[in-house]
């Protein structure tokens, strides 16, 4: 699918810098905007993949998740880092679509490096704001799970209202998510891991997989990552929540 809009740097066919520029309102983002550095076998992946595999969040059309991942129950990912836990996963569950948003360019690269190499046909990797993803461009419950491993924990007082998971982003989320979808969350700052906890409970659509109300254990799908493996090292406790859409 060719990404359309925005303006692009050194890949004119690949992921754009504001994809949804103007079109939509604006609104505390729960994330940074990042470029970075870019690998020569990165680039070379989003030169060649990405008006296949990728697709810029510009808010101006919906998918058609059935076509884009041929009649696969879809999962969304939002926040992929480099793709590896993403490419395992998908390498797992090949029968399982996973439409992965990310906005840090060398990870989109990576990921497309990794899904061509693995000869994964079921991960589609999406550049942008993953609230107007999915307000703008999925259709009420198309979605079969929603997973946020290791958010931005905004750590500092003044920066938690940039949390992406919050009451008015669940009510959204739940809205695309079908029957029996599950909501997949995990972070390792244990403050907002007590946030998380409150504001998915709190919400009237969902039920905790616990029959505690309390934290899930990793489940097996889950892969342990390098940034989680170095938490770990260094005394991180990691909290998984899993809850259902009624």
């Amino acid at each position: 699918m060719p990404a359309t809009g925005g303006r692009r740097l050194q890949f004119p066919e690949g992921p754009a810098v504001d994809p949804a520029g103007s079109h939509h309102e604006r609104r505390i983002r729960s994330f940074r905007p990042r470029r970075g550095r870019v690998t020569a076998g990165q680039g070379e992946a989003l030169r060649r993949l990405w008006t296949t595999w990728g697709l810029d969040i510009d808010g101006m059309y919906q998918l058609d998740l059935e076509k884009l991942f041929e009649d696969r129950p879809v999962v969304l990912e939002i926040g992929f880092g480099m793709g590896e836990a993403t490419a395992r996963m998908a390498a797992d569950d090949p029968g399982t679509g996973i439409l992965a948003a990310d906005v840090h360019t060398p990870g989109h690269g990576n990921l497309l490096a990794l899904a061509e190499r693995e000869g994964l046909t079921n991960v589609r990797v999406a550049n942008g704001d993953a609230i107007i993803l999915l307000r703008e461009m999925i259709a009420p419950a198309a979605l079969a799970g929603l997973r946020v491993f290791f958010p931005d924990p905004w750590p500092k007082q003044r920066h938690q209202k940039r949390r992406l998971i919050q009451p008015e982003f669940v009510e959204l989320a739940v809205t695309r998510l079908r029957p029996g979808a599950t909501v997949h969350c995990a972070t390792d700052w244990e403050p907002y891991a007590e946030q998380m906890l409150e504001v998915l409970t709190a919400s009237p659509e969902l039920e905790n997989t616990r029959a505690d109300g309390g934290y899930a254990s990793r489940p097996d799908f889950r892969p342990l990552t390098k940034f989680e493996g170095a938490g770990l090292v260094k005394g991180h406790v990691v909290k998984d929540l899993i809850f259902r859409r009624r």
